[in-house]
């Protein structure tokens, strides 16, 4: 599988966009230069023989493909796992959990677990939220990232709003820009379901979260609220 996978990723391969996603992501990242679509339609071609197979034997072969490091290669995973989704309890929760330990080093990659994967336990186990909990204190960036990250779907389906709104306050002061950058990206995703209070809990502390994290959060603002929150 893993060698089937890293065929079809050099068919689509581009270095020149190789390169701009090296540049996009501000940090070391290997990559092949697949494209977005590519990459969709490579993981279409692999669903059909996954799904035949047994659960261990699908998801000792996923980390096989992860292990390869490439944002191509954690889309794939992300792809292919995404379908089997409404089977999703605690036990994939622990897995994605530690693939997001061993092999998340970017925001494409921990994107990916955290908005597609994680979310959908926790969307099948409301009680995994508690884990989200104790990511906020993590040492590793990619973890306090996902603590956000990891809520944007919730949100978007009108569940729980006031663990986010919670859940928020402990991240507001990391400084560590992945962290500052999801933290906005929820509230932004807040501000639609309960605008009053994201805008009130901005203002209660104006001076702890960060200018990054304000910009983000008040893309959706109405003027007079962006006003406000970014004064």
């Amino acid at each position: 599988m893993d060698i089937q996978i890293y065929n079809l990723a050099l068919d689509h391969a581009g270095p020149p966009f190789a390169e701009g996603q090296r540049r996009f992501f501000r940090h070391e990242v290997k990559t092949w230069g697949v494209r977005g679509d590519a990459v969709t339609e490579i993981a279409r071609q692999l669903c059909g023989e996954v799904r035949r197979w047994p659960a261990g034997a699908h998801e000792e072969q996923m980390e096989r493909i992860w292990k390869h490091g490439t944002p191509e290669c954690g889309a794939v995973v992300c792809h292919v796992m995404r379908r089997l989704a409404r089977t999703f309890s605690g036990r994939e929760f622990l897995l994605f959990e530690q693939c997001q330990d061993r092999h998340a080093h970017n925001s494409a990659h921990t994107d990916g677990i955290a908005s597609w994967l994680m979310a959908a336990c926790i969307a099948n186990d409301a009680s995994l939220l508690e884990r989200v909990w104790g990511w906020t204190n993590s040492p590793n960036r990619w973890n306090r990232r996902t603590a956000v990250v990891s809520l944007l779907q919730e949100l978007k389906r009108g569940q729980q709003k006031k663990f986010v709104l919670r859940i928020t306050k402990k991240p507001l002061q990391d400084r560590d820009d992945m962290v500052e950058k999801g933290l906005g990206w929820l509230l932004k995703e807040a501000y639609p379901q309960r605008p009053a209070e994201v805008v009130a809990f901005l203002l209660r502390e104006p001076n702890a979260a960060s200018h990054l994290t304000l910009h983000y959060a008040a893309e959706k603002m109405t003027p007079e609220h962006r006003r406000k929150v970014l004064a």
